[in-house]
C-alpha cells in the first residue's frame, strides 16, 4: 500500500534562454409565421428558464435590413429537431451567400427560446475547434485545473454528449470533415450545425444548401437599407447576382452617398477593376469585387484612418478580431478606446465590418478580407507590395498586446488573452508564409505565444508551435543563431514538461554542444543549456550524468558571478537536489544549509526564495531520518507562509501538507490527520472538488486514517476518491489504479479484522 507522498518539490532548474524558474508549489417543434413581403419570423417554443444561459463564441450580430430566410430556417429546423441524438447538418454554399448568418439566425432563435447552452466555434482549423470547445468547458465549469486545452475540449464534448438539455453547437466555416467529426458529440440532445464550402460534408451529414437572395429579398434589402423605394433596385440586384454580401455593400454605399440606384449602377459598371485587381475574376462571384472596392474607396475617402484599420483587419484572423487586440489590452481605459470605437462604428455603417452578438469581436467577411489583401499586393508606392507593410503593422499591434500578458504562474489569469494572441499570430504566420520567409519579429512573437502556452501547461498546443518556430528560426537565421538556440531550448523544455525525455534530451545535448562551440563554455546561455540538460538527465534517473554537469555549472557560476548571485544559488540548489535524488544526503544537506543561510542573510527570512530553501533543507533532513530538525523547519515555513501569504495560498497549503507528512513519518498520526483534514477542507473551498491537488490530499488523508486503524473512514474516503478519479482522469490512469489498489488493501484488512 502506498503511503502519502510529499507534495513539496525541489526548486526547479534554470529555465529557457537564461531565465530562471522558481519553486513549483505543491502541490420542441418550431413554427413559421409569414409576415408579408417575403419576410419570415422564426420562433422556437420557449423552454423553462435555465438557472443560467451560456452563450459562448462570436455569434454574428444581426445586421441592418436583415432578411430572414424563413424557408431555409424551416428546413434547417426540420432536420435538426426530434431525432433524439446529436444531429448534424452541413450548411453549404458559395462565398457571400449568408451561410454564417443563417446559422446565426438559428442561434438567435435558440437564445430567445432560452436554450441553456449555445456555442459558436470557428472551425477552419482543429486548433480553433479545440480552443473554442475549451472555452465552452470553462463556461460549463467542467475543467480540471492544470489540464491543457485538448483535455478541456474533450470534457465539453463529453458534457454535450451526456446532457439531455437542448443545446446548440455551431461549427462555422469548417474546412476538413475529420477535424469536425471527431469533435461532434455522438449522443445527447445537442443540435449541431456546420457551415462550410466543402461539399465533402454531404457524404456524412444532411445538407441545407444556401443560395443567393431571391430577387424579392434582394430588392427588399436595398429598400430597407437605403430608405429608397425609387426605381432601379431590381437592376442593381440583378447586376450583383442577388448575392447577399454584394447587396449589403451596395445598400450601405447608396445610403452613405445618397445615390440613386441608376447612379450606383453606373459607378459599378465603370469601376476600373483591372487597375486594382488584375486577377479578380478568378474565384470571385460576379459584381462582388466592384461593390466591395467601391465601398472601400468611399470609406477611405470619407473616414480618417479607415485604410490602415481595414488593411490591418484583413491581415488578422478571418474568424474575427477581439476589440481587446485593437485596444492593446484586455483592460483598457474607456477614454483610450473612444477613437477606435468611433472608427469601428463608422466602418460598420459601410457594411465592411460587423460585430459579434455581444459586440466584443470585430468581424470582416472573408471575401472582403481577400479583396483587401489582394489590393494591397498591387498598390504600394513605387510598385511594390504594401502587404509586407501591413504585416509589420499587425505584428507591432500584437507585440503591444503581448506586453500586457504576464509571465509564469500569473499567465493563468490571462488565459483568454493568450487564446486571442495565439489565434491572431497564427493568422499572421500563414500570411507571412505566402509572402516568403516570416520576419524575425513575428518569430519572436510566436515564441512568446509558445511560452504562454507552456506556462498554462497547454503542451498539446505549445509543442507543435515550438516545433514550427524552431524550423522557422533554422530556415531564417541558421542553426547557430542565439535565437535558434533559445527556440530549440524552449521545444526541449516543453518535451520535458510533457514527460517525453527521449525527445527532450537530444535537443538539450545539441543545444549545449552548439552553445559551447558558438558562445563559449562560460557564456550565460551555455550555462543555461548545461543546467537544462542536467535537469533532464536527473529527471530521467541518469544521475551519473546529471551531477557532473551540475557541479561544473556551480563552479562556473561561482567563478563568474560570485557565491551570492541569485543564479549561483539556484545552481547550488540544483546540485543539492541531484545529490538528494542520488541518496547522497551529506553533500545535499551541506549545500541546502549554505543556500538557506545565504538567502536569510541577503533576502530575509520571509522572502519566497528563502522559504523554498528552508523547505528543501527540511525535506533533506526528513530523508536522512532527522525528523526533529525537519519538523521544526516545516513548522517555521508553515507559520511564515500563513503570516505572509495567508492560509489559503497554494504555497501555504503545500507547507501544511509537507508538515503533515513529516508528522506521519514520525508516527504522530493525530497531528498528521489534523493537518490533512484542514488542508483538504481549505483546498475544497478554494480550488473546487475536482482539482488534482484535492485528489492527492484525499488520498493522503485516507491513507493516514487507515494507518491509524480508522478503516471505516479510510474505505469510505477511498471509495469516493476512486469514483472521482475514474470520472476525472479515467479508469486506466495511474492515479486511479493506485487508489483502486489501496482501497482493495484496506477492504482486505477490514475483512481480516471482522473475522
Amino acid at each position: 500500500m502506498n503511503s502519502p507522498a510529499p507534495a513539496g518539490q525541489d526548486e526547479p532548474d534554470q529555465g529557457p534562454a537564461g531565465s530562471t524558474r522558481m519553486e513549483a508549489t505543491a502541490s420542441g417543434q418550431g413554427r413559421i409565421n409569414q409576415a408579408g413581403h417575403n419576410q419570415f419570423i422564426f420562433n422556437l417554443p420557449p423552454l423553462p428558464a435555465p438557472a443560467r444561459q451560456i452563450v459562448e463564441g462570436d455569434i454574428p450580430q444581426r445586421p441592418r435590413a436583415f432578411q430572414q430566410r424563413g424557408d431555409l430556417l424551416a428546413r434547417l429546423h426540420g432536420q435538426v429537431d426530434g431525432r433524439g441524438a446529436a444531429v448534424i447538418d452541413a450548411v453549404t454554399g458559395t462565398p457571400g451567400v449568408g451561410k454564417s448568418l443563417l446559422a446565426a439566425s438559428y442561434a438567435w432563435a435558440c437564445q430567445r427560446a432560452g436554450w441553456p447552452v449555445i456555442a459558436w466555434i470557428t472551425a477552419e482549423t482543429e486548433d480553433q475547434i479545440v480552443t473554442g470547445l475549451a472555452a465552452l468547458a470553462r463556461r460549463l465549469e467542467v475543467v480540471v485545473a492544470g489540464e491543457d486545452a485538448f483535455a478541456s475540449a474533450v470534457r465539453a464534448r463529453d458534457w454535450l454528449a451526456a446532457s439531455r438539455q437542448a443545446s446548440l453547437l455551431v461549427f462555422d466555416n469548417a474546412a476538413q470533415v475529420e477535424s469536425v467529426r471527431r469533435w461532434c458529440p455522438a449522443t445527447g440532445a445537442a443540435r449541431i450545425l456546420i457551415t462550410t464550402r466543402n461539399r465533402a460534408f454531404h457524404t456524412l451529414y444532411e445538407a441545407v444548401d444556401v443560395g443567393v437572395f431571391t430577387p424579392g429579398q434582394a430588392v427588399n434589402f436595398l429598400h430597407e437599407r437605403t430608405q429608397r423605394t425609387t426605381p432601379g433596385a431590381d437592376q442593381v440586384a440583378a447586376e450583383l447576382g442577388c448575392l447577399p454580401l454584394a447587396i449589403g455593400q451596395a445598400g450601405a454605399y447608396i445610403h452613405r452617398r445618397r445615390l440613386t440606384y441608376p447612379a450606383y449602377l453606373t459607378l459599378l459598371r465603370d469601376y476600373p477593376l483591372d487597375r486594382y485587381l488584375p486577377d479578380a475574376g478568378d474565384g470571385y462571384p460576379a459584381g462582388t469585387v466592384q461593390a466591395t472596392l467601391l465601398s472601400i474607396d468611399q470609406a477611405e475617402q470619407t473616414i480618417p484612418r479607415a485604410r490602415a484599420l481595414l488593411e490591418l483587419l484583413s491581415a488578422l484572423s478571418e474568424a474575427g478580431v477581439p476589440r481587446a487586440i485593437l485596444y492593446g489590452t484586455t483592460e483598457p481605459d474607456p477614454a483610450d478606446t473612444e477613437d477606435i470605437d468611433q472608427l469601428l462604428a463608422d466602418l460598420a455603417d459601410t457594411s465592411l465590418v460587423s460585430f459579434s452578438d455581444d459586440g466584443t469581436t470585430v468581424l470582416m467577411h472573408r471575401l472582403t478580407s481577400r479583396v483587401l489583401r489582394e489590393r494591397a499586393t498591387t498598390t504600394a508606392a513605387g510598385g511594390g507590395s504594401r502587404l509586407a507593410e501591413v504585416l509589420d503593422n499587425a505584428i507591432d499591434l500584437l507585440d503591444g498586446f503581448n506586453a500586457h500578458i504576464p509571465d509564469g504562474a500569473a499567465t493563468w489569469a490571462a488565459r483568454s488573452a493568450v487564446d486571442m494572441l495565439v489565434e491572431q499570430t497564427t493568422s499572421l504566420h500563414i500570411l507571412a508564409a505566402d509572402l516568403g520567409e516570416p520576419p524575425g519579429s513575428l518569430l519572436s512573437l510566436r515564441a512568446s505565444c509558445g511560452s504562454h502556452l507552456r506556462h498554462l501547461a497547454d503542451l498539446g498546443r505549445a509543442i507543435p508551435l515550438f516545433q514550427q518556430n524552431l524550423a522557422d528560426f533554422e530556415q531564417v537565421l541558421g542553426g547557430d543563431h542565439p535565437d535558434t538556440l533559445a527556440s530549440r531550448n524552449k521545444l526541449a523544455d516543453a518535451y520535458q514538461a510533457a514527460g517525453n525525455l527521449g525527445r527532450a534530451i537530444p535537443l538539450f545535448q545539441q543545444n549545449l554542444t552548439d552553445a559551447e562551440r558558438v558562445l563559449g563554455g562560460d557564456h550565460p546561455d551555455t550555462l543555461t543549456s548545461r543546467g537544462n540538460l542536467a535537469s533532464a538527465y536527473r529527471e530521467a534517473g541518469d544521475l551519473s550524468r546529471a551531477i557532473p554537469l551540475f557541479q561544473q555549472n556551480l563552479a562556473d557560476f561561482e567563478q563568474g558571478l560570485g557565491s551570492d548571485h541569485a543564479d549561483t544559488q539556484i545552481s547550488r540548489n540544483n546540485l543539492a537536489g541531484a545529490y538528494r535524488a542520488a541518496g547522497d544526503l551529506g553533500p545535499a544537506i551541506r549545500l541546502f544549509q549554505q543556500n538557506l543561510a545565504d538567502r536569510e542573510r541577503m533576502l530575509g527570512g520571509d522572502h519566497p526564495d528563502t522559504l523554498v530553501s528552508r523547505n528543501n533543507l527540511a525535506d533533506a533532513y526528513q530523508a536522512a531520518g532527522d525528523l526533529g530538525r525537519a519538523i521544526r523547519l516545516f513548522q517555521q515555513n508553515l507559520a511564515d507562509r500563513e503570516r505572509v501569504l495567508s492560509g489559503d495560498h497554494p504555497d501555504t497549503l503545500a507547507s501544511r501538507n509537507n508538515l503533515a507528512i513529516a508528522y506521519y513519518a514520525a508516527g504522530d498520526l493525530h497531528q498528521a490527520i489534523r493537518l490533512f483534514q484542514q488542508n483538504l477542507a481549505d483546498q475544497e473551498r478554494v480550488l473546487g472538488d475536482d482539482h488534482l491537488h484535492i485528489l492527492r490530499s484525499r488520498s493522503n488523508l485516507a491513507s493516514v486514517y487507515g494507518m491509524a486503524g480508522d478503516l471505516g473512514r479510510a474505505i469510505s474516503l477511498f471509495e469516493q476518491l476512486l469514483t472521482d478519479c475514474e470520472r476525472i482522469l479515467g479508469a486506466d490512469h495511474p492515479t486511479s489504479r493506485n487508489v483502486r489498489t489501496n482501497l482493495l488493501a484496506f477492504r482486505q484488512r477490514a475483512d481480516l479484522y471482522s473475522d
